[in-house]
């Protein structure tokens, strides 16, 4: 029985990170006095103290695509210490293996990915037919066997009530059935829904006696701003207002939280909140909120999924095509509203 610690190298990504729970989930479930250590990027860090399976996120201090033999191979001597029997890698890179081999962590597990023989000696088969999504993909590194599509634990992140309450109150939101927007996508505008059809439903909500906060990035404010324009006055802007942590907590508070496929989609969706997703150049066949409170709108149209960060037609009708009002009769079916 596995009662050493693990190491878990950990995505780049928000929504990725949030459905790497689901694989912290699943070992604990094997192995319940098994602690688990994350490495991760320092933004990250405060999302995975939410997780309550994971003992200790470990700072990665290389950004997306930073190679740093010298640095890699640094921390890989810090970690020799630390007693891991197992190193978990879920990145497919081939230097995102090099810290576990550094470490001399004994099994390091993964799929093979970047040809990443001898820096793995735990290599999995893929079989993309099988495991179909994502989170599938993470959480069959738990097991025996990847030749299985695995059961999958939703994430469930730790809600801080009173830190909601606070926000609630500092930035004056109105408590009566707020509906939450994510309008961002950090891959691109083939995945975002148009400014003005998230404008128009939180008008519409608005009439209905909903306020809307918007979530996101500071980057994202003057998205943000353009949506709360057009609501004439519906919704409150709180893109760059708010770290991580805090948008967990408000989101909590939320009766519905309508978003692209983005991270903040699978944050709501380990907060508690059910999910109207709009998926455009991806598909929810691949990276699906997890929660069964859900109603995900798209089209199937015969260009889809392209994975595209724009649009090769130039169109944008996998998005243009799910109107304002589809996504409000979604609401009412969902929770009322």
């Amino acid at each position: 029985m596995q009662s050493d610690p693990i190491l878990v190298v950990g995505p780049s990504w928000v929504g990725d990170m949030v459905m790497a729970q689901s694989l912290f989930m699943r070992l604990k479930q094997r192995w319940p006095d098994a602690a688990i250590d994350v490495l991760a990027p320092g933004w990250s860090l405060p999302l995975i103290a939410r997780m309550p399976q994971v003992r200790a996120g470990i700072p990665m201090p290389l950004g997306h695509g930073e190679f740093s033999l010298a640095e890699r191979r640094r921390i890989g001597r810090e970690l020799r210490g630390k007693g891991y029997t197992q190193a978990i890698v879920l990145p497919g890179s081939w230097k995102s293996a090099l810290i576990p081999w550094f470490a001399q962590v004994p099994t390091r597990t993964g799929y093979l990915g970047e040809m990443r023989y001898g820096l793995l000696n735990d290599i999995r088969a893929l079989d993309e037919k099988v495991l179909l999504t994502t989170v599938q993909r993470f959480v069959a590194l738990a097991e025996d066997s990847t030749a299985v599509a695995p059961a999958i634990p939703a994430p469930l992140l730790r809600v801080d009530e009173a830190n909601g309450a606070k926000l609630a109150e500092k930035f004056r939101l109105d408590p009566r059935a707020p509906v939450a927007l994510m309008p961002g996508a950090e891959y691109g505008p083939a995945k975002q829904w148009p400014a003005d059809y998230y404008g128009t439903l939180a008008k519409k909500l608005g009439e209905a006696g909903a306020q809307c906060w918007i979530f996101g990035s500071a980057s994202e404010r003057e998205l943000g701003e353009q949506i709360r324009k057009v609501s004439e006055g519906a919704a409150v802007n709180l893109c760059g207002e708010t770290q991580l942590p805090d948008v967990v907590d408000l989101l909590a508070r939320c009766r519905a939280a309508v978003s692209n496929d983005s991270g903040l989609m699978h944050v709501a969706a380990a907060a508690g909140v059910p999910v109207v997703a709009i998926y455009g150049s991806s598909t929810p066949d691949f990276t699906p909120p997890l929660t069964e409170r859900k109603h995900v709108h798209y089209l199937r149209l015969s260009c889809s999924p392209c994975f595209e960060r724009t649009c090769p037609l130039f169109h944008y009708n996998c998005l243009r095509d799910i109107k304002p009002m589809d996504v409000r009769e979604s609401l009412k079916g969902l929770v009322g509203l």
